[in-house]
């Protein structure tokens, strides 16, 4: 089973390139992120035709996630993020799929820093964490893929004092990230390449693609369960650099089968 996670940043806007790259990846579990289009406005009909259902959540100008299936309609088990009932961004939405528990994650930027935005940051991420501790204790295969907006080392950005300020980086961005992993998660693509720079963003903004000057923010973590199972990992990166691309190109890990 191929399970993929894309920020696709404006899924009406990107349509046209999400299509083309399932019919090519042909991944069986999609998890979409930012998808900045309110809830009637998502593109069910085309996605239906590329031979996926969809759940979704959406919401208008930002924010946004989905789970695509072509192995078995999603069923819904959650809309938002438990722990706090005043939180109404569309960040997360959870669906079991196939025998799996399916996250979409899409987790706050965070800047500037310091100050409220990063304080939400740092909040969410610490909800997040109990939450995927109680869906560790029921002991279901999952897996929480998604747009986590850190880059947990120095190895998952380029070599580069121009983001020292950002909250993609910082050391309590960083240190939430690895709370939450724990002993009890397992980073997917950085188990599969443990020692490579790997990025999944590359900045519109000053030649960063062409230059390859990235950064590493969208994860797949796997419980316990699953780890066995997991077979490979890797990054579409060529999607990145067709006309009108997101900004993040597509994850993706392969389990094996029950």
């Amino acid at each position: 089973m191929k399970i993929a996670t894309f920020n696709i940043n404006g899924v009406n806007k990107r349509l046209p390139n999400l299509i083309a790259w399932l019919e090519v990846a042909q991944p069986d579990i999609v998890c979409l992120q930012e998808l900045k289009a309110e809830q009637g406005a998502f593109p069910q009909e085309a996605i239906a035709q590329a031979g996926y259902d969809a759940v979704w959540s959406g919401q208008k100008s930002w924010n946004g996630v989905a789970v695509l299936s072509r192995v078995g309609a999603p069923v819904v088990t959650r809309r938002s993020l438990p722990g706090d009932p005043a939180d109404q961004q569309a960040r997360y939405i959870e669906a079991a799929v196939s025998g799996i528990l399916i996250a979409s994650i899409y987790a706050p930027n965070g800047n500037p820093q310091p100050g409220p935005k990063f304080d939400y940051k740092l909040a969410w991420l610490a909800r997040l964490k109990k939450h995927a501790t109680e869906l560790r204790k029921s002991g279901a295969p999952v897996v929480l893929a998604g747009d986590y907006n850190v880059a947990p080392t120095d190895l998952d950005i380029y070599p580069t004092k121009s983001w020292d300020d950002d909250a993609l980086i910082q050391p309590e961005s960083r240190a939430a990230y690895r709370s939450l992993i724990g002993r009890s998660w397992l980073d997917a693509l950085r188990h599969c390449y443990p020692d490579e720079r790997i990025y999944t963003f590359w900045h519109y903004k000053r030649m960063r693609w062409p230059r390859d000057a990235g950064l590493r923010l969208d994860h797949l973590l796997l419980s316990r369960n699953l780890r066995e199972k997991l077979e490979d990992a890797g990054v579409d990166r060529a999607v990145r650099g067709l006309e009108g691309a997101s900004d993040h190109a597509p994850v993706w890990i392969r389990l094996s089968p029950p």
